[in-house]
Formats: C-alpha cells, sequence, structure tokens
C-alpha cells in the first residue's frame, strides 16, 4: 500500500510558492503603526525568517508617505504598493485614515508588474486556482484548492483588474518582507483583513 504522505503535496512548499505563482507576467494587531515600529517588524520578520544572520532589511525605506505625489485624488481611496521597500500604503477618500502594511513582492523583475489598476472584487475565504502556466510548470499541483488553511491566497483577497493579480493574505507569514512571489502583493491575513474592510471596488491601486 502507498504511503500517504506520497499522495499528497507538502503543505509549506505548496503554500509559499503557489500564492507567489498566482501571477504568471504583504498589524500583527488591527491597528496602525507608526513607520518606526513598522521598520522594526519587518526587521523581526526578516530575522525569524534567517536566525543566522543579523539581516536588517529595507530599514531606512520603510516610510510613512504623502498621497499627492501619486494620486490626482482620494476618490474611492488609494492603495499604493511600493515594490522597493516592500510596502502597502492605504488612505480613505476622506483621508480620515491611513495605513501602512508590510508585504511580499514579486521575485525578480520579469514577473513584477508596474501601474495604475483598481480592486474590481473582494472576496473573503477566497479559493485558488492555478494558471495555465502553473499547471505546466507543477502539474502535480491541485486543480483547486478551497477556502482554509492549505489556501495560497491566505483569508481574504482583493482581486485586481489585471488578470490574476491579488493583493491577499498568507498562511505563510515568512514570505512577508521577502521577494517571494511571481506577481501577487501579500500580507499577513490580519492585515489583509484590515484593508478588506477599508478598501472597496474602484479603490484605485498604484504598484511603482
Amino acid at each position: 500500500m502507498s504511503d500517504p504522505k506520497d499522495n499528497k503535496f507538502n503543505r509549506r512548499i505548496f503554500l509559499g510558492t503557489a500564492a507567489a505563482g498566482l501571477a504568471t507576467p504583504m498589524l500583527a494587531r488591527a491597528q496602525q503603526l507608526t513607520a518606526a515600529e513598522m521598520a522594526a517588524q519587518a526587521d523581526v520578520v526578516e530575522m525569524e525568517r534567517d536566525p543566522s544572520q543579523a539581516v536588517r532589511h529595507n530599514i531606512s525605506s520603510f516610510r510613512t508617505l504623502e498621497w499627492q505625489p501619486y494620486f490626482d485624488n482620494l476618490n474611492s481611496g488609494a492603495i499604493l504598493v511600493d515594490l522597493t521597500s516592500r510596502a502597502l500604503h492605504y488612505w480613505s477618500a476622506d483621508e480620515s485614515t491611513y495605513r501602512l502594511y508590510p508585504t511580499s513582492v514579486p521575485v525578480s523583475e520579469d514577473l513584477t508588474r508596474r501601474g495604475r489598476t483598481e480592486v474590481v472584487r473582494r472576496v473573503e475565504g477566497p479559493s485558488w486556482r492555478p494558471t495555465p502556466a502553473m499547471r505546466e510548470r507543477n502539474p502535480e499541483w491541485p486543480d483547486y484548492v478551497g477556502p482554509g488553511p492549505d489556501n495560497p491566497l491566505g483569508t481574504h483577497a482583493l482581486y485586481l483588474s489585471w488578470q490574476y493579480y491579488r493583493i491577499h493574505g498568507t498562511h505563510d507569514t515568512r514570505k512577508i518582507g521577502r521577494r517571494s512571489s511571481n506577481g501577487c502583493i501579500g500580507l499577513y491575513n490580519e492585515h489583509i483583513a484590515e484593508l478588506f474592510e477599508l478598501a472597496s471596488v474602484g479603490t484605485q491601486v498604484l504598484l511603482i
């Protein structure tokens, strides 16, 4: 009789790669932190991932930003993803709410997309299917993963107007603060749950 382990994909490997590969072409507590606190948090993420190396990761560039250099207005709110500092910024339409979250970003430049898009769909408990390119590269992956701890999209997902691109959660927290995706932007599940409540269909998004 075959070993059951041979009949199931490794959850850690799958979560660490499938969410990253969704697009083929990142407050551990629900409140706003200061830029210094968030920078320290990003540093802790890096240290926990590789405790053998005292890596200080993107500390100088993890900072609060003003929305005016990037958007003409805040109609429906605005999301800025800074791929260099690996941070996501959110401003509400009335400017009363600002959030800054650490993210995961694409692993290489050829998988990175920049420009303007918008939220076109919001899903709590998203399901996941591999893209055609992902199926070709990883034929052993399942055709479908429903909501739950094995889902590469975490607990919530904001679908963008670009096909296959999402801002979503992740159950693999090691990915946050890293170049670890093939296109999508990942956040801690606690953070995407908060952003999910703040953003709406029509919220403008800029990746730089």
